[in-house]
This record gives C-alpha cells, structure tokens and sequence, in this order.
C-alpha cells in the first residue's frame, strides 16, 4: 500500500520555453508533457486512435482519433478547427464536446504552443484508420444542446495571463499546472453539474483532492512535499520513503519523467505556493485489533515492515504516508483490493502491489487498514467496511 496521488503537470509550454533536443520536437515534447497518449491510445499499435472509455453518469464516452487520418481522425482539421476544439470545446463538425476532455483546461494554452502541438499531430504523427466509437448515451439524454448551456454556466476560454507579482518560474509553472497540464481535472473537487469547483489558484479548492474512478487525488497545495521530493516523485515515481501507484503512476511513466527539470521545479514551485487550511483531527479514529495485528504481520510486514517503515527508494513506508493519512480512504482501499503498480522510469523499475481482496472480507480488510491507519505514530480516520464495499 502506497503512496498514491501526486499532481503532475502536464502540457504546454509559453512563456519562455526551453530549447527542445535535436531528436524531439516542440510539438512532440507538448505532446509529451500534456500525455496525449493516456487518453487517446487503447492499442499501443495504433498510437492515438483513441477509444479509451470515460464513465459519466450518464453513460461512457470514448476518447477521438487524434491522428492526421482524414476520414477517422483529424486530418481534415486546420489550425483554427483544430484551436477551437481545444480552446472552445466544439469538433470541427461543429458539435459541442464532452468536457471528458478538458478543453476547460486547455483553453488557458497559448496560440504558439497549440499551433505547435497542431503541426505535431499533423507531420510528425502516422495516420491511423480507425473509426471514432460514439457514446454509450441513450436518448434523450445524448443530444448535444444542453453541453453549450454547460458551457456558459462553467467554462472560461480566455488564455493564461502571467500575474506580474510572481516570478518568472512562478508563472511557467502556474501556465502548466492551470492550462494545458489540467491538473485539476482529478485534484479538484467537482460540483453537482460534474464541473470543476476552481479552475485556479485564487480559490481555495483548487487542487484541493478529489475522488476519480475509485482513486483519491489527494491535495497537493502548499508544502505538503519539500520542492525536492515532490521534484523527484513527479520525475522518478519515488521519493526516500514514498511511492506512486495507480493512475498518476501511468501519468510519471509517459509523461512526468520526460519533464525538463526547469518545467519540473516551475510547476512544484507554483502547487507549494498555493494556500493551504490547517489540518483537522478526525472525529473518529482508527482503532487497532489483534486480528489485523496478525493479519498485517503475515501479508504487509514482509515488504513495509513491522515498524511501517518500508525500504528507502524501495518500498514506501506506511508511517506518516499522506495516502494512509488521507481523510478519503479510496486510494488506500483500493490498492489493498486490487493492487498497482509503480511507475517504470528510467530511474526504477516498477514493482507490483499484490492484490487482496480474495482473502479479505469487507470487515477484515477494513480492520486491517485502520490499523495501519492507527500504528507507528499514524492517526487517520477511521475505515468502514462500507468503505470497503463501494469499491469492492
């Protein structure tokens, strides 16, 4: 059980972006940065021909082929199609776009930077003949004309303007944080409507944590990490005590660890700026109970040991472990139900996280968790086997 969430930032790049490698375009590294792949590739043969499923609560929709293939993908785009999806929210064919895609995100991208991203996808990447899935929405609820009321409500297409107070590296990493990186889009709690509650720093639930398909996005404002060891998780997937797993840890192995260390220090720089509310004491705490004693000591002691320190650089310790701490316990649940895996970066190989929800009923895993949440100095809320439950 480790350590799961961690910002990340993702695309762009303005400002004063830093000179790219011989081998790597500037388009190529946006693309890296914003990890286009993520979203938009289900089949690692044919790369960004998109298909990947996103649950709503109204039904899946799928991710758009990417690629320059005129009759599926988006090569029949110019630029100014292509600026007003990403920018506007609306295809080229002039129907309003989910907000799955975080077109509320990316409409803070500087024309430069989409420009680029644009002649990336149009030159440098190969056609791919595979046709568009449509929604799993049924009717009425799939037609299209309440997403322009949406967007009026919740959608802000101005462009990122640098707050001549901070500094430079302030302002580069507040562009990629806030814009093209849409960090926000799993660490910001959402509304009834499933919008974002803050789009930005100036309101206090930005980046504030939020619960994603059974995984908890935790708050990363202010000085949770130190600069140097939110640097290294966001580049390694690994810090001296803690580990990634889960979805952010796909996000390291495509994306984060490829960051140039300027754009790294510029975006932790802006997320520990950020304010933060003081920690409060949970009402109920865990509990410990001679049976998850055992049951720790038989399956988790091995690895992160009696004392929950875990091995530096190696296994993450369980004491002091901001995902044991967590007030939501949905990341933790899940990894002691159904496993991860750490990010694979250049720096470590990665390492699986035994899944066990085969040998836990929902009172013993809750059991098992609350004492990991109550030992070695620990003092998290209290686990239900309820919470075990909804993520069963």
């Amino acid at each position: 059980m480790s350590r799961l969430t961690l910002a990340t930032a993702s695309l762009l790049l303005a400002l004063s972006a830093p000179a790219m490698s011989a081998q790597v375009s500037k388009g190529e590294y946006i693309a890296i940065l914003g990890d286009c792949v993520a979203c938009h590739t289900t089949n690692s043969e044919q790369p960004l021909a998109g298909g990947m499923a996103f649950p709503t609560p109204v039904g899946d929709v799928y991710s758009t082929n990417i690629t320059p293939d005129k009759t599926h993908g988006i090569g029949a785009y110019t630029l100014s199609d292509f600026t007003k999806a990403m920018r506007d929210g609306v295809a080229k064919e002039g129907h309003d776009l989910y907000p799955a895609m975080p077109y509320t995100s990316y409409a803070k991208m500087h024309d430069a930077d989409l420009e680029a991203l644009y002649r990336y996808l149009m030159d440098e990447v190969e056609p791919q003949a595979v046709a568009n899935r449509p929604a799993d929405i049924v009717w009425p609820l799939s037609m299209r004309w309440p997403l322009g009321m949406w967007k009026w409500l919740y959608h802000d297409n101005s462009q990122f303007e640098p707050d001549s107070t901070q500094s430079d590296e302030w302002n580069r990493g507040a562009y990629l944080v806030q814009g093209a990186g849409h960090c926000g889009t799993c660490h910001t709690p959402r509304g009834f409507s499933m919008q974002e509650l803050a789009l930005d720093g100036k309101n206090g639930n930005y980046l504030k944590g939020a619960e994603l398909d059974g995984w908890y996005a935790g708050d990363i404002r202010g000085d949770l990490y130190s600069q140097e060891e939110m640097v290294a998780l966001l580049k390694t997937g690994r810090s001296d005590k803690e580990a990634v797993l889960g979805p952010m840890a796909e996000v390291i192995t495509h994306s984060s660890q490829h960051f140039s260390d300027d754009d790294l220090n510029s975006i932790v720089t802006y997320v520990r700026s950020l304010s933060t509310t003081p920690v409060t004491k949970p009402t109920q705490l865990a509990q410990v109970s001679e049976s998850a004693k055992t049951d720790y000591k038989m399956y988790c002691g091995t690895c992160h040991g009696s004392d929950g320190a875990g091995r530096d650089h190696i296994i993450p310790a369980l004491a002091g472990n901001t995902t044991v701490l967590a007030d939501n316990p949905a990341s933790l649940v899940n990894i002691l139900l159904h496993g991860g895996q750490t990010a694979t970066t250049k720096a470590h190989i990665g390492y699986n996280m035994p899944a066990y929800d085969w040998k836990f009923n929902d009172q013993q895993a809750a059991d098992l968790l609350n004492y990991i949440r109550a030992s070695w100095g620990n003092q998290g809320a209290a686990v239900s086997a309820k919470n075990i439950k909804a993520q069963r």
